[in-house]
């Protein structure tokens, strides 16, 4: 498509978003009448929105399972910056990127009314999506249309799914009324969706019944360790042999003042301390038997709890700290499987991230489209990531000199490593 082509739909593009936001208010509402109706309380059960709020208990309350969303957000929201179409031409380019840069610093507002950037919309939409089953936001306007004014994020307690003419259709739903959410100004993220369950499953769909379990036995170690108390010492004393004509009183007094001696003896003891007494003193300790057995029988258990809720989560143990030996090679092996499938997410967010920058270039009267790029580079890979960009230059320059390809080809393989 040339640029004649892109310049006529993008013109048509703001025409008809023109025409909408004037004609019918009800297809692009305002902000204040979106966040009037976003206020209604959901229904507790229908839909099954009462798993969402599941989720979210489990999320705040067990540590296991807030690491496992925090790992996947953070993962998942790496950098990413707006970046106008590589294939337009330099002032294209430039006059798009300021665009773009003037959209992410007013797109998203935060609570107390400052605008947030663009970093902050992606890790609200990564946290809804892995921990709820998908994000849902409004997309408002200017009121003369000459750009976006703000996304308004839905909570996803509140969209439902309802059957309408034999299909299936997302809405809204509030106490006393419901809005269809099948129109252009409203975009749906889900994750996990399938045949089955085309909006969206939660990466916690897995782990309640897992979860229970493991606090379970989390709350029969504590009853366990409170009902034992502290380990304490039993000393014995046997009472000395009583001399010959020695008297009652006298025998009583020697009997208590040996008594009395041992105990300050033993009370004074410091931990690098050793007791020395004759061998008529005996000290025992009292707690339970087999402590060390026990205790490593409740790590063992627990810890396999704690393997079932990270593999409910897509996750490695070593991911969340609970590392038990695994090698280097074996762990760089696991991150990269967990990062590919992170890229699989970024891709849906990326492609929500092009119709907003899309639609703002549209109604800037920019003909170019815009791409979102994220930044998954870390340090402890750039000595890697030279060594294979060093290998396929060597390679490029080896298939030169050989004759297998021109000039031309060679340039053009060498700019894509740039």
């Amino acid at each position: 498509m040339n640029v004649k082509t892109i310049e006529q739909v993008y013109n048509n593009s703001l025409r008809q978003a023109t025409q909408a936001a004037s004609q019918d208010n009800r297809k692009l509402p305002t902000a204040a009448r979106l966040e009037r109706l976003l206020k209604l309380a959901p229904e507790d059960v229908s839909g099954g929105r009462h798993r969402i709020r599941l989720y979210r208990f489990l999320s705040d309350s067990i540590p296991s399972v807030s690491a496992g969303i925090w790992t996947w957000v953070r993962l998942t929201a790496a950098p990413v910056k707006l970046v106008a179409d590589p294939a337009a031409s330099s002032p294209m380019q430039e006059r798009a990127g300021r665009v773009l840069e003037r959209l992410e610093r007013r797109l998203y507002p935060r609570p107390d009314n400052r605008y947030a950037d663009l970093q902050r919309l992606v890790t609200d939409v990564c946290l809804h999506m892995y921990r709820d089953g998908g994000f849902g936001t409004f997309l408002t306007v200017l009121a003369d249309g000459s750009g976006i004014d703000r996304v308004i994020p839905v909570d996803p307690a509140v969209i439902g799914v309802d059957l309408v003419g034999g299909r299936q259709r997302l809405v809204m739903q509030g106490e006393n009324e419901s809005m269809s959410l099948d129109r252009p100004d409203f975009y749906h993220l889900p994750i996990g969706s399938g045949v089955d369950d085309p909006f969206g499953r939660s990466l916690l769909a897995g782990i309640p019944f897992v979860a229970f379990i493991e606090q379970q036995l989390v709350d029969d170690m504590r009853r366990a360790t409170h009902n034992a108390g502290y380990h304490r010492l039993h000393v014995r004393i046997t009472p000395p042999e009583r001399h010959a004509g020695e008297s009652d009183r006298a025998y009583t007094d020697r009997i208590n003042e040996y008594f009395d001696s041992t105990v300050n003896m033993i009370r004074s003891c410091q931990t690098e301390d050793n007791p020395v007494t004759w061998d008529n003193v005996a000290i025992e300790y009292i707690g339970p038997s087999g402590v060390r057995s026990q205790s490593n029988s409740w790590f063992f258990n627990h810890r396999a709890m704690i393997e079932e809720i990270c593999g409910g989560m897509n996750l490695s143990p070593f991911l969340l700290g609970y590392s038990y030996g695994a090698t280097t090679t074996w762990s760089a092996f696991k991150f990269d499987m967990v990062m590919r499938q992170v890229r699989s997410v970024q891709q849906q967010v990326a492609a929500f991230l092009e119709w907003i920058g899309n639609i703002e270039l549209a109604l800037a009267r920019v003909p170019v489209a815009c791409r979102a790029r994220f930044d998954n580079s870390f340090s402890y890979q750039a000595k890697e990531q030279a060594e294979i960009q060093s290998a396929r230059t060597d390679n490029l320059l080896k298939l030169h000199e050989a004759g297998l390809i021109d000039q031309s080809t060679a340039q053009a393989e060498a700019a894509r490593l740039l």
